[in-house]
């Protein structure tokens, strides 16, 4: 069951993508030819005002099919200068038009986003949290090392500020130092009662991408409340996270770029479908309201990533098409199909190469999951 929580999820996602392209495309004349929920062979469909509406057997996400999609390989095959298309289709309109229809569907993973931590601020829950008196990870666990030790920390510290930045629970200095890899941390922090600061260079954990300074939490035993919000209130926590989560997304994406192990910080598909069926499911086995939250939280970070990753200007993905559409907005004249063409088929190769770093990378996570082979 796992599994199916996973794809369900996934495929909820991409509908929702998918659904604000078919918005979109309304919105600006273009005629939806066919619009399904799933993929693969049809299983039931109703034509209304001119489009195909569809359920589809494979239930992973969905697809919007808008007229004149293909229209640059036909000009490419019937050797034309530009492509053309009729009023209503998706090369025949103003490009700024298209512009809007491409950027629709990432943007509706963004709204996704903001709805589900709206959702969450409305229920509330409840979590435990530790303190910030610290142990030294190397007087824990023989072997490892510690930065913060090396600075002058000393198990039993307890930290009260990272670069000036007040911390008063252990989750707030481990999403700071996650965010702060090979970087110099001013640590205030209290010993006998007297006030003092280390500068300590956090290290970058080249498996997950995150920073650390060598430090072991205390024990998770202080309970904290998140909401319930009032309605408005729920709205504001829910751009504010929505915002909040988008920037550490791009940080951390920034972060591979640093010498990370790839297969070790990239999930793939297999590994998305099973972390999220696996927050499904341990979640509703807490209760209804945990079940509610984690699946919302988890949606969330994916449907950014989502949204992040559709904007990237790679050809056959959205933000190829917005990169298209800028183009032809700024130079006042259509691209020619060929130039579409060798475009796309770089696009496709870089595609097919991200999605072998990430099948590989599956691979290297279920092999050391199931027994270290």
């Amino acid at each position: 069951m796992t599994i199916v929580y996973g794809i369900l999820g996934l495929g909820f996602l991409v509908f929702f993508h998918e659904l604000g392209h078919f918005l979109a495309a309304r919105l600006f004349g273009v005629k939806v030819e066919a619009f399904s929920i799933g993929m693969g062979p049809v299983l039931l469909h109703r034509g209304y005002k001119g489009t195909d509406y569809r359920i589809s057997l494979i239930p992973l996400g969905g697809y919007c099919a808008m007229k004149g999609e293909n229209d640059w390989r036909t000009a490419l095959e019937e050797n034309k200068n530009v492509i053309e298309g009729d009023k209503d289709s998706f090369y025949g309109i103003h490009p700024l038009k298209r512009l809007l229809i491409a950027f629709a569907g990432p943007f509706f993973n963004f709204v996704f986003a903001f709805i589900a931590f709206f959702v969450i601020a409305l229920i509330g829950y409840r979590y435990y949290d530790a303190g910030t008196t610290v142990k030294m990870a190397d007087d824990v666990y023989e072997g490892l090392s510690s930065p913060a030790h090396e600075a002058g920390m000393l198990s039993g510290d307890t930290i009260t500020a990272l670069n000036g930045n007040k911390v008063e629970y252990f989750s707030e200095i481990s999403e700071f130092i996650s965010l702060n890899a090979d970087k110099d941390v001013t640590v205030t922090f209290l010993r006998d009662g007297k006030t003092m600061e280390v500068t300590v260079h956090t290290v970058l954990d080249k498996n997950t991408g995150a920073g650390k300074m060598g430090i072991v939490s205390p024990e998770f035993d202080k309970e904290r409340h998140y909401g319930p919000y009032p309605f408005f209130s729920a709205a504001g926590q829910g751009v504010y996270k929505a915002v909040d989560m988008l920037c550490v997304t791009v940080k951390g994406i920034g972060v591979l770029f640093s010498g990370v192990k790839i297969t070790s910080a990239v999930a793939g598909p297999a590994r998305i479908t099973t972390m999220l069926g696996g927050a499904v499911k341990a979640g509703f086995k807490e209760g209804l309201g945990i079940g509610v939250v984690s699946t919302m939280e988890f949606l969330a970070l994916i449907s950014i990533s989502l949204f992040i990753t559709n904007l990237l200007p790679i050809p056959i993905l959205d933000g190829g098409l917005i990169l298209f559409a800028l183009i032809e907005c700024v130079s006042r004249r259509k691209m020619h199909p060929k130039v579409l063409y060798y475009i796309q088929f770089v696009g496709i190769a870089f595609i097919a190469l991200l999605l072998v770093i990430a099948i590989t990378s599956d691979i290297h996570y279920f092999i050391n999951k199931e027994g270290k082979l």
